[in-house]
């Protein structure tokens, strides 16, 4: 006779080995390695939004933090980031928790809702240049906020 509740523990347990961490942990239970290696290196969290006033409606630039850098949509100094932008918002479980801007294809975002990565996410596709042949992320499209006089003429819709 076959115990019944040892098959499903098993099965259960051979599932678990076969997803993938980001489908198996929380945010929360990343190692540092996980939880970097789940950024797209899209840029677009750093990228400048305007709230508006009254409404609290937040507006898209083409915009971005002065470390971005444009062409990699990669961070010029990720590791001192804080000291150098004090006001650099650093993702962690109960920022993403809260933070309603992130894009909707932030693997972060996606992960707390426990939603499905994208198949250009480099951890599927293997690929850190899938993201940018999406055209998903801020690589070529935006401008450094201290090279730009007034971002509110800097609107932009692009994912509409």
């Amino acid at each position: 006779m076959v115990d019944k509740s040892f098959v499903g523990r098993a099965r259960r347990a051979a599932a678990a080995v076969e997803e993938p961490f980001w489908k198996r942990k929380t945010l929360a239970q990343m190692t540092k390695a996980e939880w970097e290696s789940l950024c797209d290196g899209c840029g677009m969290c750093c990228v400048n939004k305007l709230e508006y006033e009254g409404t609290g409606e937040l507006a898209q630039t083409d915009t971005c933090c002065r470390l971005l850098d444009p062409k990699t949509a990669r961070c010029r100094d990720y590791k001192n980031r804080k000291k150098i932008v004090p006001d650099c918002i650093q993702l962690t479980p109960k920022v993403v928790a809260k933070m309603d801007w992130l894009p909707k294809t932030c693997a972060y975002r996606l992960v707390h809702f426990k939603q499905d990565l994208y198949w250009w996410h480099p951890l599927l596709s293997g690929d850190p240049e899938t993201v940018h042949q999406a055209g998903i992320s801020a690589r070529g499209r935006v401008i450094p906020e201290d090279q730009v006089e007034d971002i509110s003429e800097r609107v932009v819709d692009w994912f509409a």
